[in-house]
This record gives structure tokens, sequence and C-alpha cells, in this order.
């Protein structure tokens, strides 16, 4: 496990220092809810999803929700975001990189009552590059999947890929029931622990154990997962014990309560979110490098993650974060310069540049916002904040319609450089001429030409600022003291649920 330091953005690395986030003082509230006899939990969380159906629908909500609880993937990563078994009991890889044999677990089944078999695997994997319309470019290596016997399937690529096997253990590797996907948006069918049985919109989401589930059954019978659009009153949930847990915490300037109460645990974990100023590439004026480049020496990031998010996180100069085999330190690239920041725009015809920044409804989003307008105004920029619904509205006008110059959002997703910026038609629109061939060639090449590839394409985009990473999102877990099995690295799109327990 991870631990971000608050400030200096400094890695401690090892399981033994979550422990040491719990700090004890007397005088504290109830504890929550939930008790060692009541095999119960309540988690607040912002950002609901829209609906269930992941194949159709963006956004981060929905995996959070679905994936390793009521989902599952023949792969899955671990809290270090190492590939281990999960449907799959092993896999082996032929000597070209070009097919892979999955040994599948014997007596899974679906919530549904359905055996989970080969044959799942072949409908599953292939309906992505047929039935889905999001991450299809994740599925495009696949050729075809063959069907050895009910516990045996053979996948076959195109060409070799570094990246593929990563990437089943995300939302295209999620095995679906062939007669299960008749109502994704309302009702999954997964073969994981948990199935959903209540959804309450603007409210919460209810998922209860599964008697019949095929492995280690989860000890917390019934989840309830309570969203809050207000940080102030999550935390107040908390306190109150209306919730036991708060994941991925919105109110970092709140935390420090919770450190010297000895009712509660604070985790800050690892993630894979970066906070993007995201950048129309296809518009004016960010079509222009030069203002582009202006924008990035005109914030100065530190001042960013201080004032927005209480200086946790870490900064990184590209869209790469530490824990990824690729990772480069890249801060120095555009130190904080506003003369260069103001001489660029001048050499750009932009100065009295004034733009419309389009915020979501994310406690994140309108801390940054704020911060970001007074920078880009010592530099001549006037940004005005237009604030979108999120998901609905900034998912309609953003990242669908691409009707925007600037946003800010947290891009959640593993290693999804090539997925904000290899591919025109993404809402950021980046020209990915220069970096396609190479993240082609290191995604089919050895190892070691992969994670210099892929350094190419980080340093190539962070240069041109196809959009400014801002910082590393922490992963702040606040939580009743006795709760354990709490997964506080956040190296997926899930919030992996199946361990939690009272002690």
């Amino acid at each position: 496990m991870t631990l971000l330091s608050r400030r200096s953005g400094a890695a401690v690395v090892g399981a033994a220092a979550l422990a040491l986030a719990l700090t004890a003082c007397a005088g504290s509230s109830a504890p929550a809810a939930g008790t060692a006899h009541d095999p119960v939990a309540t988690i607040g969380l912002t950002g609901e999803p829209t609906n269930f159906d992941l194949t159709t629908t963006s956004g981060a909500a929905i995996p959070q929700v679905l994936l390793n609880n009521v989902y599952e993937t023949l792969v899955s990563l671990d809290q270090d975001g190492e590939i281990v078994p999960q449907l799959a009991t092993a896999w082996t890889v032929s000597d070209d990189g070009l097919t892979y044999d999955f040994t599948l677990h014997e007596g899974v089944t679906f919530s549904s009552g359905a055996e989970f078999t080969a044959d799942d695997v072949k409908f599953s994997l292939e309906r992505v590059k047929t039935n889905w319309t999001i991450n299809q470019g994740k599925m495009a290596l696949l050729d075809h999947v063959e069907v050895v016997s009910p516990t045996e399937a053979k996948v076959v690529l195109t060409k070799p890929s570094n990246s593929w096997l990563y990437n089943m253990a995300g939302t295209v590797g999620i095995m679906f029931d062939t007669d299960g996907v008749a109502d994704l948006a309302n009702t999954p069918v997964g073969t994981g622990p948990f199935t959903i049985t209540e959804r309450v919109q603007g409210d919460h989401i209810s998922l209860a154990a599964r008697d019949d589930y095929w492995g280690e059954a989860p000890q917390m019978k019934d989840i309830t997962l309570r969203y809050f659009a207000d940080a102030t009153a999550s935390t107040n949930a908390l306190r109150a014990g209306d919730v036991d847990m708060l994941y991925n915490m919105q109110a970092p300037d709140l935390v420090s309560q919770f450190e010297t109460d000895s009712a509660f645990q604070v985790l800050q974990g690892t993630s894979n979110g970066e906070i993007l100023l995201g950048l129309n590439n296809q518009a004016a004026p960010f079509d222009d490098e030069r203002v582009r480049q202006a924008i990035a020496y005109g914030i100065d990031r530190q001042a960013v993650l201080d004032a927005a998010w209480a200086g946790y996180g870490q900064l990184i100069g590209a869209m790469v974060p530490p824990t990824d085999p690729y990772y480069e330190d890249l801060n120095d690239l555009y130190p904080y310069d506003p003369d260069k920041a103001r001489e660029l725009l001048a050499e750009a015809g932009a100065e009295d540049l004034s733009i419309t920044f389009k915020v979501p409804t994310r406690p994140y989003a309108t801390a940054v916002a704020e911060v970001v307008v007074s920078q880009l105004a010592e530099i001549g920029v006037t940004a005005k904040i237009e604030t979108l619904e999120f998901p609905a509205v900034w998912l309609d006008e953003v990242f669908t319609k691409d009707d925007y110059e600037m946003t800010v959002i947290l891009a959640v997703e593993p290693r999804d450089i090539l997925t904000v910026f290899n591919d025109p038609d993404y809402y950021i629109g980046y020209d990915n001429s220069k970096i396609a061939p190479i993240a082609a060639a290191a995604d089919a090449g050895t190892k070691e030409e992969w994670i210099e590839g892929m350094k190419k394409v980080a340093k190539t985009t962070a240069e041109d600022v196809a959009s400014l990473p801002l910082f590393l999102f922490p992963n702040i877990v606040v939580a009743d003291a006795a709760l354990t099995g709490i997964a506080p690295n956040a190296v997926t799109e899930s919030l992996n649920m199946t361990k939690l327990a009272w002690n």
C-alpha cells in the first residue's frame, strides 16, 4: 500500500504506515451505525451514477459501485497495482504474445443462477467491439476467442500488447451472463459477491451479499452507498453515525478533526486520479499551442494544491502517476513564470484573453476553479466560470459535444494517458499524430521498449500542453475505527467492498 504525504507529496510505501494514520484522543462522538454484531455498513460517496450501464455510459461512478463487487473479471489488480487472478485460476501467453490461454474457476455462477463458462468469456470480450460505445479501443487488438472447454478459453490478439492484460482488470474485462444484458442500466447481473437490491436516485444504492457466491463470502451482508453533494454534509453524517466511512473524501480541510479522534481512522491512499485542467485543442484559443503553454506557465500548481486541496496530493507534470512503470518527473517542464506566460500570449496575439471555464459541480472542481481563475487574471486572462451539473450536464456538453474551451475534471481511469490524448475525437481534441506511432510501437515491443516509448508519449503531451495535469488526487478515507478491510489505494475505478468487516 502507498501513502501520499500531505504537502510534500512524497510517497511512503508500506502497509504498516496506514496504521500510523490513526491517532487518538478523548471525548469523541459515538461510533457509526455498524457494529461487530450487525454485519452492515453505510459508505458516504460523491458522484452518483446516472445508471448502471458502464458499456455505454461514461464516468467512474458506475464501476466504482459495480467492479469487483457485482461484476468480476478474469484478472484483477491488488492494492499494489499488480495483476492477480480472479475468475481465471491461471493463464499462459504464447511466445509470440498473441495467444492467452485462460483456465477458469469451476463452480462459478452469476447472480441469475446461470453457470459461468468459457462461452461467457467469448461473449463478453467480443461484445466490447460490437456493443460498447466507450472504451472500445481497449479491445481493438482482439481477434477472436475460442471456447476450448467450459473452463478453458483461448484469447487471440491481432498483435502483441503490453497493456492488454492490464486493461482486462478494468471494465472491458468484465464477464457478463450471455442472457443477462437485456437491462444493464437497471439490473446488472454478475459473478461478484454482491447484488444491487435498491437504487433511490439522488440518495442511495443498496447492495446485499449473495448466499450462493462462489468465492470467499463477504462479511458484510448489506452495504448502503449514500451520495452527498455537499462535503460538509457528508462529514456531519459521519460524526452523527449516519455513515461508517467516507471514501475519497471531498473535504480535505475537514480531515484534521478526525485525525485526533480515537473513534475514527484516517487513511490517505494513492490513486490513479489526475486533476486535469482540460483544454479544447480543437477550438480557439487553445488550438494555438502558445496559448496552452502560456496557461501552463501562468498556473502555480503548488499554490493550487495548497489552496484548493489543503496540500493533500502530489504534483505531476504529465498524466502518469508515480505508480505507473513509465512515470518520469516532468514537473520542471513548465515552472511558474507569469512573465513568460504574458510573453507567449502576446506572441499569439491573445492579450486580454477572455474564456469560458465550464466547471462540474464537484467539490474538487469548484475549489480548483476559483484558484485557477485568480491566477489566470494575473497574466491577463479572464476566465468566466460556468457551473455544469455533474455528471449529466457536464458529460453532455463537455465530454460528448465538445462544447467548451476550458474545464477541470478528475480523470480516475488507470493508465489513461492514451485514452485522453491518443484519440483526436476524444473531448480534449489533441492531435495525436506524433504520439500514435510511438504508442503503437511501444505496446507491441518488449517491456523495456514499452516503458521507454510511453515515457516519450508522456513527455510529448506534456511539452505540447495537450492539457494541464494539476496534481495527483489523494484517496482520503475517513472511517469508524472499528471498520477493517478498507482498500485505501484507488488503483482501479472500483471501490472494492469485498473485505469490509467489523473488528
